[in-house]
């Protein structure tokens, strides 16, 4: 089982407290959902558990080694990352795109191996993407390139998955065929660190929920104990909207409150 560990994480600018001691933890077999409002700091903790980005303080670990100990090949194969509203720097086609996911692995420049191309094709298929292999990246949808980027990081093999807003782009068919893949990759041994703001996707989704508020954690555990009135009013200004379909309990953003 991997580790990877944010711990005590503080970061300034000027004077305000981006991260503000913030602890962190996903481990292999989990998806964990990091909520909480515009600015709350989450997207700046994630690119610090990535390495980055350098903080003031604390230290970020995988399996109790300092991630700035390991080397960039080390990281990049342990560890990937998915930014928001990523693209390409050049009209590459998406098979090439999602070939440079295996990278890490050793071959450089030189051409894919029969495990490469593998390990690239069952991404694409995992990610609905095997289709648009052809196509040029530049000439996707926001959804689809999405969809791309999160196959290129698959195709890496990767132990820790971080996504931020991995499903904002997509359709609702969509949303749930990559909340239910990341489901999938816990199950079969990945960690997933998402960045989410669908409250009904991070509950029926996610193992734990991290809500992040001004730049600490608010409330941090299972879903349940996380999306409590209490903290949805302190952290978002709603009152909730609960039900339950199939056995599950859901919540949805119902009225502001300011």
């Amino acid at each position: 089982m991997s580790r990877l560990a944010g711990n005590n994480l503080r970061l300034r600018r000027g004077a305000r407290a981006i991260l503000n001691g913030i602890d962190m933890l996903v481990v292999t077999g989990e998806v964990v959902g990091l909520i909480g409002p515009n600015g709350a700091g989450k997207t700046t903790l994630l690119r610090a558990l990535a390495s980055l980005l350098p903080v003031d303080a604390g230290s970020v670990t995988l399996d109790d080694a300092g991630v700035d100990t390991l080397s960039a090949t080390e990281r990049a194969r342990r560890i990937a990352y998915v930014e928001q509203s990523g693209t390409a720097a050049w009209p590459v086609s998406v098979v090439d795109l999602v070939g440079l996911g295996r990278l890490p692995h050793g071959r450089g420049l030189q051409r894919q191996s029969a495990a490469d191309d593998a390990a690239v094709l069952t991404a694409m298929r995992a990610t609905g993407t095997d289709a648009l292999a052809d196509r040029s990246i530049d000439t996707l949808s926001s959804g689809e390139r999405s969809r791309v980027l999160l196959a290129r990081a698959l195709a890496g093999r990767p132990e820790i998955l971080l996504l931020d807003e991995p499903v904002a782009a997509l359709d609702p068919a969509q949303q749930l065929a990559v909340m239910e893949l990341l489901q999938r990759l816990a199950g079969e041994g990945m960690g997933v660190i998402a960045v989410l703001h669908d409250l009904s996707l991070a509950s029926r989704f996610c193992h734990r929920l991290v809500l992040m508020h001004e730049g600490r954690v608010l409330a941090e555990g299972t879903p349940d104990a996380v999306l409590r009135d209490e903290h949805l009013a302190r952290a978002f200004a709603i009152q909730p909207l609960r039900g339950a379909a199939d056995g599950q309990a859901f919540v949805l953003p119902w009225r502001r409150l300011k």
